[in-house]
């Protein structure tokens, strides 16, 4: 497992994380070829995912010739480190600050409403 510091992705960083999280051990074409419309040079790609495996972000394996990438951490464990980064920087800490936030500059529907009073219905009956 890589150390906290390293699960801070870039945007690019994050966009390969999710593809190699959603599609599993690919080559670095496939990669490319799954970034939605970014026009990245195969280079480009090929680069980020060195950098990333020596940041222990990612690991290959050879397939052919060919590098086959692979996540070597976990989507929850990158989430975890990035929204409490968020939280903490940019709200002093407090989730309570952070949600008052995104619930007064983004739009909620009420299914989403839903799910947060059950989620907090549901942290409730732990403590």
């Amino acid at each position: 497992m890589a150390a906290k510091t390293n699960l801070r992705l870039g945007d690019l960083q994050l966009k390969i994380m999710r593809v190699l999280w959603e599609h599993g051990p690919l080559g670095v074409a496939e990669v490319k070829a799954r970034l939605d419309g970014d026009r990245l040079a195969y280079t480009t790609v090929a680069t980020m995912l060195r950098k990333m495996e020596d940041r222990g972000l990612v690991g290959h394996r050879t397939e052919d010739r060919r590098f086959i990438y692979e996540p070597a951490v976990a989507a929850d464990d990158v989430a975890r480190t990035m929204s409490g980064d968020l939280v903490d920087r940019l709200f002093g800490g407090s989730l309570a600050r952070t949600v008052s936030h995104l619930l007064k500059t983004r739009e909620v529907d009420r299914r989403e409403l839903d799910e947060l009073e059950e989620l907090i219905r549901r942290q409730r009956s732990r403590e």
